[in-house]
């Protein structure tokens, strides 16, 4: 190559002299100078020919990268004729570059395949929203069944697929926030676990949105929550009864020593372990015979007075005036362990509040505060019996049956218990109850 160059040089010097000399000392016509130039232009375009075939090939090859085509490859059986081994060694790196670039293509087509294959046939309901539209750019087949029958749903907006949605979905997406929440499918109540987050994708806004069922989930955690009680249940038994076996025992030789003086201290000591073993079993009674509630006008006045004598609260918005039916007395005590629980959440004790709201023909209370709020692990688990992040020292906030009693309270009523975490911190617990028309 470098001697073709050299040549072609060359001869484009020797055109130059040649016209210079032609016009200037010899006075050639322009015929005559023309029949002279022509074979030597033609020298040279038959001399930088193969270059301009590379080149053309190179920036061919070089567009279709652009496009992501790595299939052209250059051959390189021209570069011995060419004799430019700077050339074929750009040829040889060019082509590792294309082989390279198809392999890791194909890998990445296996990826992605193997990847859709997985998150289409997962349980797991999967939606991709763009924002701010709000249309779906992506749905897998648990999220197609949910919204629409199976039915594709790519294009369409996140308000037309909910215009029939049950209440409870519609509520739970418009919150834009974690939380577990029921819904009713073929005339059962199945409980999901919804977690959102926003994330960028090729520079544009998207809402990625997953709802995971957790009915079936929270029979087999409840069942290991029985398992885990009768654990708790036989330890705590024995915890109170071994002391007050020993005590008895004690007691009955200092009465065959006469020592009467020292017989107060036992029975003291036994009366104290027989009143804690039976708040601790009475926690339980309380929650495992619920009796059937027993509907009734609320008087309003009375029903928040009532809990806030026995638990501080900031009533958030005006108090209710509406006529409502409910058992006051089971309602109070759910909501008594929903404002304790709030009371413990580590927040300010004047953030816990209470509200009282009329949605769609549903009385519902919502109990905030401005703790530490839940990981998505507990908020899925948290309405579990005897599921508790707290010590177990025999006290029902320490035996997981706050939220475990709110919720068979509220179900009991023919309603439902809600979590979400609040934005700025803090969780936020809806108590449903439905109301007749």
């Amino acid at each position: 190559m470098h001697l073709r160059l050299f040549l072609a040089l060359l001869v484009a010097a020797l055109l130059g002299m040649a016209a210079q000399a032609a016009v200037a000392r010899w006075q050639l016509p322009l015929a005559s100078l023309a029949l002279v130039l022509l074979p030597l232009l033609w020298l040279s375009g038959v001399l930088l020919a193969p270059l301009r075939r590379l080149l053309r090939a190179l920036e061919g090859a070089v567009l279709n990268y652009r496009d992501g085509d790595f299939s052209m490859s250059i051959a390189a059986g021209g570069m011995g004729r060419l004799g430019g081994k700077e050339l074929a060694a750009l040829l040889r790196a060019h082509q590792e570059l294309g082989l390279a670039l198809r392999e890791q293509r194909q890998q990445l087509a296996r990826r992605e395949l193997l990847l859709d294959t997985v998150v289409q046939n997962t349980p797991l309901a999967l939606l991709l929203l763009s924002e701010p539209e709000g249309r779906v750019s992506y749905a897998n087949i648990a999220a197609r069944q949910l919204l629409d029958q199976g039915r594709s749903l790519a294009g369409r907006s996140l308000a037309e697929l909910l215009c029939e949605a049950p209440e409870s979905l519609r509520q739970a997406l418009a919150s834009e926030q974690d939380q577990v929440f029921a819904m009713s499918e073929g005339g059962q109540d199945e409980l999901f676990h919804l977690s959102q987050r926003r994330l960028q994708l090729q520079g544009q806004p998207q809402r990625l949105l997953l709802l995971r069922r957790m009915t079936r989930e929270l029979s087999r955690q409840e069942v290991a929550s029985w398992k885990r009680v009768i654990r708790v249940i036989s330890h705590e038994l024995n915890n109170s009864l071994a002391p007050i076996s020993s005590f008895a025992h004690s007691g009955a030789e200092l009465a065959r020593r006469g020592q009467i003086e020292r017989l107060e201290a036992v029975f003291r000591n036994i009366g104290e372990r027989s009143r804690h073993l039976h708040s601790f079993l009475a926690a339980y009674a309380e929650f495992a015979k619920l009796p059937a509630p027993q509907w009734q006008a609320v008087d309003w006045p009375s029903f928040l007075g009532g809990l806030l004598a026995q638990q501080p609260y900031r009533l958030d918005g005006e108090a209710p005036t509406q006529a409502a039916r409910f058992d006051a007395g089971q309602i109070a005590q759910a909501l008594l362990n929903l404002l304790k629980n709030a009371q413990e959440a580590g927040g300010p004790a004047e953030e816990v509040s209470l509200a009282v709201q009329w949605r769609a023909g549903e009385l519902c209370f919502s109990v905030s505060d401005r703790g530490s709020g839940m990981s998505e692990a507990v908020l899925a688990q948290a309405l579990l019996p005897f599921y508790s992040t707290k010590r177990s020292g025999g006290q029902q906030g320490g035996t997981g049956l706050g939220l475990a009693l709110a919720r068979e309270i509220a179900e009991a009523h023919g309603g439902r218990v809600g979590l979400s975490n609040r934005e700025g911190g803090g969780l936020e617990v809806r108590l449903s109850l439905p109301q007749p028309a």
